[in-house]
């Protein structure tokens, strides 16, 4: 069995092998415009759904969605392979900031959203909803975007789950289909991008590794991900900053076949979520956990992920 140590030296190793396999020194040139092409939705169904996400209204009129509008969709040529990207711009370093400049430089600007201003449940409350009250009344653009829609998270783990947990909510609510979620690994870990082959960490050349992800993530085979629905329960007053995966909720049905020592609290909180890849608890549960805080108290030690690692 291998020492702690030794367990770190391999997972530095691996870090660093996948930033050197993302220098670009290998594979075929992507051209910029073609790319650009490819990904970005006609700038009309991106105001729509801009202006959508930003009045909030979750059943969109026609009017609403057809603001600003001057073209007529039905003569409109849908993209190839539409998409969005969701950027935590607090990851990645000093990067976050440039990735998300360069992101939308390769596609429409209204494409490229950062989670401190649009929350990914914001998109799908309102943004797709958008597209498909346009689809409905007959544009054949929106409903052909629709239909081919593909999501970038650009962020951790953590970033990543959050998405997926949203996106999720569309299998519920008999929206199909579901859009495909591809990642820009940022975090530190990055485990759940690396189990699906999109990197174990941030390349050094990113400029060029970015244009291969989303010309992969454009037309790239669909896997499928197990997920886990988690219900916690805790005492009420307990001091709790729970992660964007878990949700306050009334209803904390939990298994009556549990057994419980000593008296239940008379007041409880209640959170209900969405894990996906793996569920950890013990020591590294508390490590993540407390990296989580450290990071909010003290930014200057989180600068990046190698910073990060150490």
């Amino acid at each position: 069995m291998d020492s702690p140590s030794s367990t770190t030296r391999i997972a530095a190793r691996s870090s660093m092998i996948d930033s050197i396999r993302g220098c670009g020194l290998s594979g075929m040139r992507i051209d910029k415009e073609d790319l650009r092409r490819k990904l970005s939705i006609p700038e009309y169904l991106r105001v729509a759904m801009s202006n959508a996400i930003r009045r909030k209204e979750g059943e969109p009129p026609a009017d609403t969605c057809q603001s600003d509008v001057i073209v007529d969709g039905n003569g409109v040529q849908p993209p190839e392979a539409p998409m969005v990207v969701f950027i935590n711009s607090r990851s990645g370093g000093r990067h976050g900031p440039e990735l998300k400049e360069r992101l939308q430089e390769l596609m429409g600007k209204e494409q490229v959203f950062d989670l401190s201003e649009v929350k990914p449940h914001e998109f799908v409350q309102y943004g797709l909803a958008c597209l498909e009250k346009l689809a409905e009344l007959g544009d054949f653009c929106a409903k052909d975007t629709r239909q081919k829609m593909r999501i970038v998270v650009a962020g951790g783990d953590g970033t990543v789950g959050w998405v997926l947990g949203s996106v999720g909510e569309l299998n519920k609510q008999g929206r199909e289909p579901v859009p495909p979620v591809a990642i820009i690994p940022l975090g530190t870990g990055n485990d759940l991008s690396r189990s699906f082959g999109w990197g174990g960490s941030f390349p050094f050349a990113w400029k060029s590794a970015v244009k291969r992800t989303l010309q992969r993530a454009s037309a790239g085979p669909i896997c499928r991900l197990d997920s886990w629905h988690a219900v916690i329960q805790m005492p009420s007053g307990e001091v709790v900053d729970p992660p964007h995966s878990l949700k306050p909720t009334e209803d904390c049905a939990l298994d009556q076949g549990l057994q419980i020592e000593g008296a239940l609290p008379e007041k409880v909180n209640c959170y209900e979520g969405v894990f996906y890849n793996y569920f950890s608890i013990g020591m590294d549960a508390q490590v993540a956990y407390g990296f989580h805080h450290l990071r909010n108290e003290k930014p200057y030690l989180a600068q990046g992920p190698i910073s990060n690692k150490v």
